[in-house]
């Protein structure tokens, strides 16, 4: 993978020397409170002995979205993770107004995320960004970004990123989840941004807000140190699924009646065309419309909350790519009976699920 030029230096940290082997906690300050108080957001930096690349990983950019700081916790407090090349970033919270207030948003109703690169002049959220771009992206060779489902939502984990740039394609094939969603970003959001900056950057999507799940914390751990280790920064072994698919058209099934829903299906399950989705009932148990898939696909999102009017997204299905057999994956998956399987019984759980029969 080529590298981006980064134009700020690793080894010097607002004027604190962080030198080859050492392992530093540091702050970015971002803002001020209303007493004039400064906010920091904390931040781990690991340099190997041997140079290399940096990469950065951060979590909680929406500010309620903490599934990636369980992830950035777990890699601090695991005593194995010993990075042999290059240099680690790594930010439980980037969105820290947000993170403190248990919200999406910031205090101004700002989207962080729809904000970067930044202005050092301009609003709340844009100074933040600018400060977050320029002393995090600007200092590193490659990224990942981890996030939620927004709230009332779970997604089953996802890598997305845009194939067309080579470097990110590597990186979220070498991030190891079944699904790939080739997806360049909204304007203005921080993974796009760094990719026009010259840093590379992949986001993986899993679980829901305000909670650390076990099962996407351990998926996230595993691509994150695959990521390292296809960089020659870690001497583990990648630890990859039975089968890998690029996504490049997603579709959010929609209720046409409302009322309240049976699901049928669960997050990550594969899904045929025409299979049944949910069902949409009135509060005492009479059946108003059935959604059905509207083509071959894996669930890669759904709604958690099954009351529903006209028009509410209730399921985000993936479309798998011409030739790719929903039973043959669904075999891989049952056949390595890994993780992949465990999180989508896991995801299930957050859902009451009922086949239904056609």
């Amino acid at each position: 993978m080529p590298k981006s030029g980064r134009r700020k230096s690793i080894d010097n940290w607002n004027g604190r020397r962080i030198a080859a082997g050492e392992a530093r906690d540091v702050h970015l300050a971002i803002s001020e409170s209303y007493s004039g108080l400064t906010i920091e957001i904390p931040i781990h930096i690991r340099r190997a002995r041997e140079g290399g690349p940096v990469v950065f990983v951060t979590a909680a950019l929406h500010g309620d979205e903490i599934n990636g700081t369980g992830t950035i916790r777990q890699l601090l407090l695991d005593d194995e993770f010993r990075i042999v090349r290059g240099a680690v970033i790594l930010v439980p919270v980037l969105n820290l107004l947000g993170f403190d207030r248990h919200s999406r948003y910031l205090p101004d109703r700002r989207d962080l995320n729809r904000c970067f690169p930044g202005r050092e002049t301009g609003s709340l959220a844009s100074r933040m960004a600018h400060a977050i771009f320029s002393e995090i992206v600007l200092r590193s060779d490659y990224g990942i970004d981890l996030h939620t489902a927004a709230i009332r939502r779970t997604n089953y984990p996802n890598v997305r990123g845009d194939l067309r740039l080579p470097a990110v394609k590597e990186l979220a094939e070498a991030f190891g989840s079944e699904i790939i969603i080739d997806n360049v970003g909204p304007r203005k959001a921080f993974r796009p941004e760094a990719c026009a900056a010259g840093c590379p950057t992949i986001m993986m999507e899993g679980g829901e807000v305000w909670k650390v799940e076990p099962g996407i914390v351990e998926t996230a751990v595993r691509g994150v140190k695959n990521v390292l280790c296809s960089l020659g920064m870690l001497d583990d072994e990648p630890v990859h699924p039975r089968y890998q698919v690029a996504i490049e058209k997603t579709k959010w099934v929609r209720a046409e009646r409302g009322g309240f829903l049976q699901f049928h299906v669960s997050p990550g399950d594969v899904v045929e065309k025409d299979q049944p989705l949910a069902t949409n009932a009135t509060l005492l148990g009479r059946e108003r419309r059935v959604l059905h898939a509207p083509f071959d696909g894996v669930v890669v999102g759904m709604t958690t909350l099954p009351a529903v009017s006209p028009g509410e997204p209730v399921c985000n299905l993936g479309k798998l790519p011409k030739g790719t057999r929903p039973e043959e994956l669904r075999r891989l998956r049952a056949d390595e009976g890994g993780l992949e399987e465990r999180v989508v019984e896991d995801l299930a759980s957050n859902v009451l699920v009922v086949e239904r029969n056609e």
